[in-house]
Parts: structure tokens; sequence; C-alpha cells
């Protein structure tokens, strides 16, 4: 059974989640401020956290950024506010995926087995030949889930993996951002939406790539992303 961390302090939302997903068969772990949440993390087995940004003692995203010291698993931001900054600090701090208040629960319950559906997906073992792809320094591993560059673990999240890997497979083509943002998130695209830019500006930097002249993720202007064929 997979366990829901439920973070917020307005009762009334944690709980209704919480009456949600044990409906759906989820474990869930409810706590109503930042404190209580990060001795969660500390002590027990979590296979998703739900986030809301503000807390009496800190904020949503502290939280998020302590869990992506440690863990892999699927991040949602839940927010009151409709800011594009708010979003983008979530998913730059590791986030995969963000809700805004007032939701309706089965669109939080839909979200949630999306991503904990992805995550296992690409968590699960397959043939080591069709799974791994080197690129030079840059080796990803499908099977394992794990991406190093140089022999260094690069830590990343579910999200940030699939879209890197996804790249991967097409190497050598052009990714649109709508493509990627409909193959990972399994939502229509809409113009203005900045998601996927975040992201692949989270992963230059954790591939320690330099922003004026990437060498691995390489944007072509008015089109999307690509990965040049294999070095």
């Amino acid at each position: 059974m997979d366990t829901i961390l439920v973070v917020d302090d307005e009762r009334e939302i944690a709980d209704l989640l919480e009456f949600y997903l044990k409906n759906e068969g989820y474990g869930v772990c409810t706590y109503y401020n930042a404190t209580d949440a990060l001795q969660c993390i500390k002590e027990k087995n979590i296979d998703l956290a739900l986030l809301d940004v503000m807390l009496p003692d800190g904020d949503g995203f502290s939280i998020c950024r302590t869990i992506r010291e440690t863990h892999k698993y699927p991040i949602i931001m839940l927010t009151a506010r409709v800011e594009d900054m708010d979003k983008i600090a979530g998913l730059s701090m590791g986030a995969d995926d963000y809700v805004t208040k007032p939701f309706n629960p089965l669109e939080v319950m839909a979200r949630v087995k999306a991503q904990l559906r992805r995550y296992k997906r690409y968590n699960e073992a397959a043939h080591e030949d069709e799974n791994v792809f080197d690129y030079g320094g840059l080796i990803i591993n499908h099977a394992t889930h794990e991406c190093t560059l140089y022999g260094e673990p690069i830590p990343l999240t579910p999200t940030e993996f699939n879209i890197l890997w996804l790249l991967a497979q097409n190497h050598g083509k052009v990714v649109s951002s709508e493509d990627l943002y409909e193959s990972i998130w399994g939502e229509r695209y809409l113009d203005g939406n900045n998601t996927i830019m975040v992201h692949i500006r989270r992963l230059r930097e954790k591939l320690h790539e330099p922003p004026r002249d990437p060498k691995i993720i390489k944007t072509v202007w008015g089109v999307g992303y690509k990965i040049d064929k294999h070095k």
C-alpha cells in the first residue's frame, strides 16, 4: 500500500484529502504544520507528498527542498495563489506538479495516481541494453532510474528523469515543449505554460551546463529541445 504525506494547515482541506486518499486505498500521514511533517519524512517511508505552500511554521517549498536532499518520490504542491512565480519556485525546487486551490478532490486523486504510476513505471527493471543511454560522460539508466555525469551521481526528480529520458530516446531529434509536456504530464499543453522551461533549466543546473551554451540539452528556438546523437 502506497503511503501519501499530506501537509496543509487548513484542517478541512487536509482531512478531506485524507478521506479521499484512504477511500482509494492509500495509507495517509496527515499534518497541519511543517515541523511535524519534517519529522515524518525522517521516520517513515513515503511514496508521494502533497504539500501546501503556506504553513504556520514555514512553507511547502522548504519541505520540498528537504525531501529532495534524500528522496526521489513525487511531490505535488498545493497553492492558494496563482502567481507564476509560486509555480516556478516549486518546480525549481524539485516539485513534479502543482494544484491551485480551490480544487476538485477528484482532480487531485487523478494527479496522485498519475504521478505514482509514472514513478513506478520508470523504476521497473527492464533489459539493460535497451535501458541505458550513454552520451559521453552522461549515463542514464532507465532500469535503475539513475543518472551519472562522469561518474558523479546526479539526483533527479521523477519528472526531471522522465524529461531527460524522453529527450535521450529521441536523440538527434527536436522534441517540442508541447510533446514533452503532454507525454510527461498526460495533459493538453496550453500556450504560455512555462513548466517545461523551468524543468529544463533545473536539469541543466544539475548537469552543470553553462546557461548560455549548453552542451547536452540544446534549445532549438521556437521549436523545442534536443540531445544530439550518441557521442
